[in-house]
């Protein structure tokens, strides 16, 4: 899986047509985070089909990052979260981002962007 970091410009429908141009192209986002910094933005997104993603992107001219994630599904215990995340900060592995992608009986679903995937995998 892939995560996608997009950056816009903070204004209003700028995240619309974003969204617009995705679907148009048969894209479909599985997660997104959007945040402000003053006047720009920045949207995380995971999405179904990075190549068709990675063309809409280049063909509108914006800037992105691309970023390989790591999915994981953690049992509903206490401490599980801090067990995985202090595992991989005792690694050297730092996160990036995090996404809760979903809950179920069988666990907590997340996807996680780190600096070195390669680490967080063994």
């Amino acid at each position: 899986m892939s995560e996608f970091s997009v950056h816009l410009s903070n204004r209003p429908g700028h995240l619309a047509t974003l969204a617009e141009k995705l679907a148009a192209a048969g894209v479909n986002i599985e997660a997104l985070a959007a945040f402000s910094m003053g006047e720009f933005g920045v949207v995380r997104m995971m999405v179904d089909d990075h190549l068709t993603t990675r063309a809409v992107l280049k063909r509108a001219g914006l800037r992105y990052e691309e970023h390989t994630v790591i999915e994981t599904v953690l049992p509903h215990r206490q401490g599980e979260l801090a067990r995985m995340t202090r595992e991989l900060a005792d690694s050297g592995v730092n996160i990036d981002a995090m996404y809760l992608v979903n809950s179920s009986p069988e666990g907590l679903h997340f996807a996680v962007t780190v600096n070195e995937s390669a680490d967080a995998v063994s």
